[in-house]
């Protein structure tokens, strides 16, 4: 897949912090490393990795416990897993990077500036900001008037049933995810729901995919001792979460670019990509 992107991309391995991470690279230029969220993998980057190969050295990567990356027993607190980006920074031969995270991504890339800032140049979270103790908050049963329901944070926190139920099957999921959290659900085409479906059927990538959410409460502990991170931040977000992250953001950083999506949901990056790869281009510089 990496070969039929336009920029000369090609899929490398590194062993670091004890995990050996899949990456895709192409491109010239200062590095971007991208982390992709839940279900999807570094696919989810595909649209905008040729425009963004024009002027960086592309680094779209697996985390730990999906697509092709390892997936061990634990390590899925977020300080963690942004030690694995640190140490990948280093083995690719870099003091520093930029980074760009969706979804879970773009909390370990938070957690990647309140850890590891000598490795971080600037950061761009997307659709989300670091777990806090306003996820205990989340509805099991939502009103009629909530904007959404996060029941796959409730469904990611069981051991061994998620396997069973998935496993073979989690085409259905897949869809679900991206037609419920989208405005334009074509713009995510049968190929690339099926380069999602392959690498999360498989029990050992739902079991750590799941790990990410299992970690919240680790994360949330891990948040209360940060300061505000100094790395320069662009958040964004589209409708709800750019409301929450517009709220939240300015008190855990201390420089802070905030950008609303319109037209399009939780899966932006694929619906606009366009637009979200201008916005990185002209934040990173």
């Amino acid at each position: 897949m990496a070969r039929s992107l336009h920029g000369g991309f090609s899929s490398h391995y590194a062993t670091v912090n004890g995990v050996r991470l899949h990456y895709v690279a192409g491109g010239h230029g200062e590095p971007l490393i991208l982390l992709h969220g839940w279900p999807q993998t570094w696919w989810e980057f595909s649209k905008v990795m040729p425009a963004l190969a024009r002027h960086y050295r592309v680094i779209a990567v697996d985390l730990r416990g999906g697509g092709a990356s390892d997936k061990p027993e634990g390590g899925y607190d977020k300080k963690t897993m942004a030690r694995d980006i640190a140490e990948l920074i280093r083995a690719l031969g870099y003091d520093s990077a930029h980074v760009a995270g969706h979804d879970i991504g773009s909390i370990v890339g938070y957690s990647l500036a309140a850890n590891h800032p000598e490795r971080l140049r600037k950061l761009a979270m997307l659709a989300v900001t670091h777990p806090d103790e306003s996820y205990y908050e989340f509805r099991m049963l939502p009103k009629p008037e909530d904007p959404f329901h996060l029941w796959w944070f409730a469904f990611t926190q069981v051991r061994e049933l998620p396997e069973q139920l998935v496993e073979g099957r989690s085409r259905f999921l897949i869809d679900w995810m991206l037609d419920n959290a989208m405005q334009n659900p074509a713009a995510v085409t049968d190929f690339d729901r099926r380069v999602y479906a392959q690498a999360y059927d498989s029990r050992d990538t739902i079991r750590g995919t799941n790990g990410w959410y299992q970690a919240f409460g680790q994360d949330i502990a891990d948040m209360a001792t940060y300061a505000p991170v100094s790395t320069p931040i662009l958040g964004m977000a589209d409708g709800f979460f750019y409301t929450s992250m517009s709220q939240t953001l300015p008190q855990v950083a201390k420089d802070v670019t905030l950008k609303e999506v319109t037209g399009a949901g939780h899966y932006f990056i694929e619906e606009k990509p366009d637009m979200v790869a201008d916005e990185l281009i002209g934040f990173f510089g």
